[in-house]
């Protein structure tokens, strides 16, 4: 279980994060939503420690992340994995060498063992036979679907995901789509998402929050928020520029959260 209660986090007078508070259930997939800049990235980041709230906490598995000591955190790291945004690969190694170096990191495997685990893990994302190539020898897809192994390689109980399908064409996007189902599926993972793709959102998510002016606006299933009666969140989802023709709607909610780019861009993280 992962837990945001209450987080308040502020970039100098830039306050992004306003008493931020959402639960995900073991074994489902929750999709943040939400403008550019709104917060969705600096929210994930504080449940593996690399931002440490202002105010509030945020709890995995009872575990008060903030007040973890650097080596209890560092074990809590070693149960999720963090899918970048475009996928963080180091391009002097190669694809085995990547999806490789948090179990070398662990030391818990032997040379035949890890060599094992990587090819069971790139078969599990469809790329057999790439473990001698470089980065730069993928397609942009393929990169990702590098970094969704190399998450997975150590066995997570959580994934992260930062906007996995972020530059991708449609037919690339929905390929990671079904990729992060069945990670769902068939490692059992609980997974976060972070996404303005709604049609990634529909595909992937068990449910769905968004992420409005700090807070959570709306949490609820796929079918709820398709239907949905509030006027931010439904501009939101369709797409629509501004929120006229919605009754009570008195602002238009893409200016308000796009303040928060800059600041969250510039984060400084805990190692």
């Amino acid at each position: 279980m992962i837990r945001w209660d209450g987080v308040y986090k502020a970039f100098g007078a830039n306050q992004v994060l306003r008493g931020f508070s959402l639960e995900v259930h073991e074994g489902e997939t929750m999709v943040i939503i939400g403008y550019s800049g709104s917060g969705k990235s600096v929210a994930i980041k504080h449940v593996v420690g690399l931002l440490e709230p202002d105010a509030g906490t945020v709890v995995v598995d009872d575990l008060d992340v903030p007040s973890l000591s650097r080596r209890d955190l560092y074990q809590l790291r070693a149960h999720i994995g963090y899918v970048f945004q475009f996928a963080a690969l180091f391009d002097s190694l190669t694809i085995g060498e990547n999806v490789a170096m948090g179990l070398r990191k662990q030391g818990k495997l032997s040379e035949t063992e890890m060599a094992k685990r990587v090819d069971e893990t790139l078969d599990l994302v469809d790329l057999p036979d790439v473990q001698s190539q470089y980065p730069a020898e993928l397609s942009g897809g393929m990169r990702k679907r590098v970094g969704i192994a190399r998450a997975v390689a150590l066995r997570p109980k959580y994934i992260l995901y930062d906007e996995p399908t972020t530059g991708l064409d449609p037919v690339t996007s929905a390929v990671i789509d079904q990729l992060m189902v069945r990670m769902r599926e068939k490692l059992g993972v609980t997974s976060v998402v972070i996404t303005h793709d709604m049609r990634s959102a529909y595909t992937v998510g068990s449910r769905i929050a968004m992420l409005y002016e700090g807070k959570v606006r709306q949490v609820g299933t796929v079918a709820e928020i398709q239907h949905t009666r509030d006027p931010v969140v439904r501009q939101f989802i369709e797409g629509r520029p501004t929120l006229d023709g919605f009754e009570g709607a008195t602002t238009t909610a893409g200016a308000a959260a796009g303040a928060t780019a800059g600041a969250a861009g510039r984060a400084e993280t805990r190692p």
